[in-house]
């Protein structure tokens, strides 16, 4: 299918992952939710750089693994969201951190 292209100059869409914690992780029961300007019913979803869902829903639960983006209407394409796949992991609290931070890491599996 034909993907629409997101303008030049636009805001950057948000691709919200809970739980909060980074690399997140399938059986962590992950759900993704893009935030941007426009319908709701008009987010265009991408999979490890493809186009796989147009006008899906702003918030899902991910059964995957892989590279994840979303879109919206007036705004620019969201970052990466990578879900692994992985039996043990090592993870970070999904916010920005700055030197200095105390940080809690959690080694799961």
């Amino acid at each position: 299918g034909w993907c629409p292209l997101s303008p030049a100059g636009a805001q950057t869409t948000q691709l919200l992952v809970e739980p909060p914690w980074r690399p997140a992780v399938l059986w962590d029961r992950v759900t993704l939710t893009c935030q941007g300007s426009g319908t709701r019913s008009a987010t265009t979803w991408y999979k490890d750089g493809q186009c796989w869902w147009q006008e899906g829903p702003d918030q899902f639960i991910v059964t995957e693994s892989g590279t994840y983006q979303c879109d919206r209407p007036s705004t620019r394409l969201s970052p990466k969201v990578i879900i692994l796949n992985d039996w043990q992991v090592l993870q970070v609290p999904a916010r920005a951190l700055q030197e200095g931070d105390t940080v809690t890491l959690r080694c799961r599996r």
